[in-house]
């Protein structure tokens, strides 16, 4: 992707907020602060403790990333609580 479309991409995330889909196949969305469960541990979190996002960006190569105590962490190390 080239710059021109990384901006209109961008036009339309939130750092406040992520679109999640439910057990029940329904769009939602979260809005920050919410709770992850940790998978695994990474950086200064534990595994299997609950965290809160306070910030949803994206990295330069497009991939979510949770802001969790002021440090980014890729989404895939966490499950969204609802």
């Amino acid at each position: 992707m080239n710059k021109k479309e990384i901006a209109e991409l961008l036009q339309y995330c939130s750092p406040n907020s992520i679109l999640v889909c439910t057990y029940f196949n329904k769009l939602a969305t979260l809005y920050c602060p919410f709770k992850v469960l940790a998978r695994e541990d990474v950086g200064g979190l534990k595994r299997n403790r609950t965290y809160q996002v306070t910030a949803v960006k994206l990295s330069t190569n497009l991939k979510t990333v949770f802001i969790i105590n002021n440090q980014a962490y890729f989404y895939n190390h966490f499950d969204i609580i609802v």
